[in-house]
């Protein structure tokens, strides 16, 4: 399928105009970042994993219910999704302290929280993805506050699913990000989840190990970020054919 106009370019994936109105490319690079892309590095074969594994976990959410931007995978490095317009949040789940929470209030990382914390930062690299309250956020009008019961809606589907997905093959699921987009159907608007769901947005680690399977990798220097996610990937059943080396083989 032919990409249109390159529309947009983030640190992890490239946008472009899709085939049909209402549609877009998504497009998955090599490109590691951390630190708000102080830290930056080519990943062989990055792209294709996270293809494969947001396609895995957004068909899931459909097959429960919970609307996302997905339509399907095109080849190994991109995917047909829903243009929408995105709320200016990250929306960050918690099961587990970890991270700048661990940072922030000196928990033990590691240590399970009494319930999912609900977290939002405002969308700005300038500015560092600064944490937002719930009342700016409809103060400045980011989203209404039916948007917000919304939002915490899908996220506790989304982590409901995604933590009983990765208990099943021995990963916990310590915490994640998503966004969300708005989209119309005819004169109603709804919220669907956008964005992609990989190890880049999440931190995994094995039950049993304790060892790390997500983008902590890169950013602690722990190992090798493709194997890393490579076994996410095995766990799930979900390896491109050939395995991460198959991206060698798609068209940039």
């Amino acid at each position: 399928m032919a990409r249109g106009k390159k529309i947009y370019e983030g640190k992890a994936k490239t946008l472009y105009e899709g085939p049909e109105p209402g549609t877009l490319i998504q497009y998955f690079k090599d490109d590691a970042t951390a630190f708000n892309a102080e830290k930056k590095a080519v990943v062989d074969g990055k792209g294709v994993l996270n293809n494969r594994l947001s396609e895995f976990f957004m068909e899931g959410l459909n097959s429960i219910g919970v609307p996302n931007h997905f339509i399907k995978r095109l080849n190994m490095r991109e995917q047909l999704i829903r243009q929408c317009e995105i709320v200016p949040l990250e929306v960050i789940v918690r099961n587990f302290a970890a991270g700048s929470m661990s940072k922030r209030l000196g928990i033990e990382e590691g240590t399970r929280l009494p319930r999912p914390i609900i977290e939002f930062s405002y969308k700005d690299d300038d500015l560092g993805d600064p944490l937002v309250p719930e009342e700016y956020i409809i103060a400045f009008g980011w989203a209404s506050q039916q948007d917000m019961d919304d939002i915490v809606a899908l996220a506790l589907r989304v982590n409901d699913f995604m933590a009983g997905v990765m208990y099943g093959v021995g990963i916990k699921l310590i915490d994640f990000k998503i966004e969300i987009g708005r989209v119309w159907e005819g004169d109603f608007m709804r919220l669907i989840v956008a964005d992609e769901i990989s190890p880049d947005s999440c931190r995994l680690w094995d039950i049993e190990s304790g060892q790390k399977l997500d983008k902590d990798v890169f950013r602690r220097d722990l190992g090798n970020l493709t194997d890393a996610y490579t076994e996410v990937a095995r766990r799930l059943g979900v390896l491109p054919t050939n395995g991460p080396a198959a991206a060698n083989s798609v068209i940039n």
